[in-house]
């Protein structure tokens, strides 16, 4: 049986191959298009996944799509008329879009697919899902449970925002939903638009900026944005939104509420941003944790899994699984719209044509993430080359002994290898490292490789079997889906004058023996690197360790702001000759910075769109 989802047409587009059950391929279209977020149809995924499964598209048995375009236009119809006449600009410039491109998408797929092979028949083939059946599907069956609760929060799907749903086996039925315009993830998009971010990008941002803050406004959110019942289950206040039908997501009502107008994109941060950071996190935390104690108690099960971009949160997600509501939580890392391309077609796999599942006992079914295509070393060679690149081939052990003294020496390493991360995060296949004791590390990533904001912090990747002597992590965290705060050995003690430091003040204060690693509240968000899942990245820790007694190195995704991470060598390679980057590594192929050209260097701090 071989099933090929797609999500599009929102944001994420993305590709999945599911066969036999077993997920072969998944990835993300932005990666190919250069276009972040992209979320035209992924045709470029698609045959990606094809080619990486060896599957001829007259091969497979279904196509499935991770939502159902009828529903959603029922909403946006039904939404409309419930606040008529209000919003009728933005339903005058919304409905010709969705009569034109979204209310036939059917066709739009037909036609979209008959371009990967126009001999198939595609519409005896196409399946629809439902968007959080689709979350719920990619977080219960790769996880290693046999039974499990699942958690999907996010933006909006059709109507649902939030459902509680259980799985079995191949069984997977959702009990319990929270309908649209009521969502947590639209209230902290709403925090996002607020305070100058961009929604359905920058919501990381202010999960990052929340431990400059102080939560101060977290009780009037409760008296004027949200109830908040014992069970986790809410109701927003309207009045004070603009998402239902206007053209951003607060209203003049909310301005009054939190003392001005909406902090301007790029405009300098204050606290009054790092305060409702702080607020709008602490608020989603304890919807978070009061609906997954209340499913326990509900349903009795002791695994938890989650899905849906709320399921990003890794700040919520660390309290979680410290709270022990549940003995085991595991968060598809694909948690968003992309992986909702993989939860469609394992619901047509396990629910349409009812097949059974099978478990690999302690482990999931996502390979660690590494879903994506890979490049071989004559391929990298002549992509290299054409591209203008001066470099080294190196066997196995020279490469890993060249990067780990790279990183022990400061440098910034680029590090491209094997299959393509699925997901948002980067787990050492398309990622920059670092050296995690250095207290100058996080500020030049931040301003000199990714021109980005300085405060945002970096994850540490540490090898499994260390992870619990440097963080308080009880567990495995491989998709570097949790926070865990730095263990109380390796912290330092701030001082009296440092504890009354405000806002971005606290960025300079060395919090740790692994400063670049270390949030200003002493978190991070730890990334576990298992030798079976990515051995390469294991060995190259590994080794960094017998030179520096350290198992911990920064692990950041390979990309400037802006920019989806890179997809091929030659994405590696422009951005590597564009940014500091001093050393990169594609496949067995080893460069630095001063065997180039100079020629080939660029600006690349504009390259992209800010996000």
């Amino acid at each position: 049986m071989r099933i090929l989802g797609i999500s599009a047409y929102y944001h994420d587009a993305a590709a999945a191959l599911v066969v036999d059950g077993s997920v072969v391929a998944a990835a993300q279209e932005e990666r190919f298009t250069r276009k972040k977020h992209d979320s035209g149809f992924p045709g470029n995924a698609i045959r990606s996944c094809l080619e990486i499964g060896g599957v001829k598209p007259n091969q497979l048995d279904y196509v499935a799509f991770y939502d159902k375009p009828f529903l959603k236009f029922e909403r946006l119809i039904e939404t409309y008329l419930a606040f008529a006449p209000r919003g009728f600009e933005s339903f005058r410039q919304a409905l010709p879009v969705w009569v034109k491109d979204k209310l036939f998408q059917r066709s739009t797929l037909l036609k979209e697919l008959k371009g990967v092979d126009k001999r198939v028949d595609w519409d005896a083939k196409l399946l629809f899902s439902e968007h959080h059946l689709s979350h719920a599907a990619s977080a219960f069956y790769p996880s290693p449970f046999q039974r499990a609760a699942v958690l999907t929060m996010d933006g909006v799907g059709e109507w649902t925002t939030t459902s509680l749903a259980l799985g079995e086996g191949r069984a997977l039925k959702v009990l319990r939903e929270i309908h649209f315009p009521h969502s947590l993830g639209l209230l902290y998009s709403a925090f996002t638009y607020y305070t100058g971010f961009k929604v359905n990008s920058g919501e990381y941002k202010v999960m990052g900026l929340a431990p400059y803050g102080v939560p101060r406004y977290v009780q009037k959110i409760r008296d004027h944005l949200i109830d908040i019942k014992d069970d986790g289950s809410f109701r927003l206040n309207l009045e004070y939104f603009d998402y239902c039908t206007g053209l951003r997501m607060t209203n003049g009502k909310f301005d009054e509420l939190f003392g001005g107008p909406p902090r301007k994109p790029e405009e300098r941060l204050t606290q009054r941003e790092m305060d409702l950071a702080a607020s709008v996190q602490k608020i989603t935390e304890e919807v978070v944790l009061k609906l997954a104690q209340s499913i326990a108690q509900e349903t009795g099960e002791r695994n938890l899994c989650l899905a849906g971009g709320v399921a990003l949160n890794c700040v919520a997600n660390g309290k979680l699984l410290r709270r022990k509501s549940f003995d085991r939580i595991w968060m598809q890392p694909a948690a968003g719209d992309a992986g909702g391309a993989l939860g469609a077609a394992l619901v047509a796999h396990h629910l349409h044509k009812g097949m059974e599942r099978s478990l690999e006992p302690g482990l999931d079914a996502m390979q660690g993430g590494y879903l994506g295509p890979q490049f071989s070393l004559e391929d990298i060679q002549r992509r290299l080359t054409k591209a203008g690149a001066a470099f080294e081939t190196l066997d196995d052990e020279r490469l890993l002994e060249a990067c780990a003294a790279s990183l022990a020496e400061g440098k910034a390493l680029g590090w491209f290898q094997g299959r393509m991360e699925f997901g948002p995060r980067a787990l050492g296949a398309r990622s920059i490292l670092g050296d995690a004791r250095s207290p100058t590390m996080q500020k030049t990533l931040n301003l000199k490789v990714k021109y980005r904001e300085s405060f945002r912090p970096f994850a540490p990747s540490v090898l499994a079997e260390d992870a619990a002597a440097w963080f308080d992590l009880d567990g495995e965290s491989p998709y570097m889906l949790l926070v865990a705060d730095v263990a109380a050995r390796h912290r330092i003690a701030m001082s009296e004058a440092q504890h009354k430091l405000f806002g971005i003040d606290k960025l300079n204060v060395p919090r740790s023996s692994i400063p670049a690693v270390t949030h200003v509240d002493y978190s991070a968000r730890v990334q576990t690197v298992h030798r079976k899942t990515h051995p390469r990245y294991y060995q190259l820790i590994e080794k960094f360790k017998k030179k520096t007694g350290c198992p911990v190195i920064v692990n950041t995704s390979f990309n400037v702001r802006g920019e989806p991470i890179v997809g091929s060598p030659e994405d590696a390679f422009r951005c590597f000759m564009g940014t500091g980057i001093e050393a990169l590594a594609v496949g067995n192929c080893f460069l630095t910075k001063d065997q180039q050209n100079p020629a080939l260097k660029k600006n690349y701090e504009q390259a992209f769109e800010l996000d």
